[in-house]
């Protein structure tokens, strides 16, 4: 039985199987990366509710593993060296589990270089930007009396939104093939909803943007990830 006695985060979120992948996260459109790509990658895992409260993000035991105090994270216990390896940061894990599996990152070194190119638009772009957009627009932003914060996230986001309808025109996934850039996309796509911010930015008009996000969620493997862990 593997061993997890020297990450912390164990104490308070006990392994029953701690010869698997320990998941630690919340479905947030970050979060929900990591669930996914183990759902799509078939790698075993088991998944812990951290939720987004002081009281588990900024525990001493998940500030252990994230100094950050971000989900998600995770405990890989059949680490690359031989040893158990923790890790946080949605982008970095993501390659992480591609690499492990030898899936969902490419068939050659150009179309990894494609797929993490776009993994990063996500990481840089897409998802700090909506998620200044949700901000100013859903949340306590959206009561300020200066609108210039907020249009400033409308106008980005709707840029963005261009230039993904671009690249999808005539192609069912960012690369061609379903990767882990998809993975990382759409679900800051899914959130446009949760911010009701769909219609100031023009959702219907991308008609790309829409079709494929209706194929990332049919997937099977994306439904079960986008409720793991289960928020209640």
């Amino acid at each position: 039985m593997s061993d997890l006695s020297n990450f912390p985060i164990s104490k308070k979120w006990l392994a029953k199987d701690p010869s698997v992948i320990q998941l630690y996260s919340f479905p947030t459109p970050n979060g929900v990366k990591a669930s996914i790509a183990l759902e799509e990658m078939g790698l075993p895992y088991e998944a812990h509710k951290v939720t987004l409260a002081d009281a588990d993000v900024k525990s001493p035991e998940f500030l252990s593993l994230n100094p950050n105090n971000k989900i998600p994270a995770i405990i890989d216990p059949n680490g690359p060296d031989g040893v158990p390896i923790g890790l946080f940061e949605s982008g970095a894990i993501l390659i992480y589990l591609a690499e492990k599996s030898g899936k969902l990152l490419g068939e050659t070194a150009s179309e990894k270089a494609k797929v993490i190119q776009w993994l990063m638009f996500q990481m840089g772009g897409l998802g700090p930007m909506l998620g200044q957009l949700g901000f100013f627009y859903k949340f306590a932003g959206s009561g300020w009396e200066d609108k210039r914060p907020q249009q400033r996230y409308i106008d980005e986001g709707k840029r963005l939104l261009a230039v993904l309808e671009k690249e999808l025109s005539g192609k069912d996934w960012i690369t061609g093939s379903y990767s882990i850039a998809d993975i990382a996309i759409a679900p800051w796509l899914r959130a446009l909803d949760f911010y009701g911010a769909k219609e100031v930015l023009g959702w219907e008009d991308h008609k790309a943007l829409v079709a494929y996000l209706d194929r990332f969620v049919a997937r099977d493997a994306v439904q079960v990830g986008l409720v793991t862990p289960p928020r209640d």
